[in-house]
């Protein structure tokens, strides 16, 4: 990503798809129907819903059943989906100059991790499996 101008949601989606599928395949095998999306800010609702006021302050969401909490009697719902805010990460890379990769990789394991419900330690060791 280089030139003048901010990475498009299409380059932020590349980089997350490419942490994805750097996850450690025992995780990766229960992973097939999380959808992926990269909008510029959540929605007011989903804002409201998450008790944030400033859309800035969310980089990305989990929706769905975590892994642990479904049941095959349950009614068919949507895909799992990851969703990453591109304003809000654009604006965490320049403040904290980490790269956009890392970023990306750090906001996407943690998602991730929602979907297996992992602890906050499991997600950092997740995280440092996937480099």
């Amino acid at each position: 990503m280089t030139g003048t101008f901010a990475p498009t949601a299409e380059q932020i989606e590349a980089l997350a798809r490419r942490a994805l599928a750097r996850i450690p395949q025992p995780f990766r095998d229960h992973m097939g129907t999380i959808a992926l999306f990269v909008e510029d800010f959540a929605d007011d609702e989903t804002l409201d819903a998450m008790g944030f006021e400033d859309p800035f302050e969310l980089t990305g969401l989990y929706q769905g059943t975590p892994i642990g909490q479904k049941s095959i009697s349950d009614v068919a719902a949507m895909p799992d989906r990851i969703t990453l805010y591109r304003r809000p990460l654009l604006d965490e890379w320049v403040e904290t100059g980490v790269s956009l990769e890392a970023l990306v990789t750090h906001v996407v394991v943690h998602e991730v991790g929602h979907h297996f419900g992992l602890s906050d330690d499991d997600m950092h060791a997740l995280e440092d499996a996937v480099g």
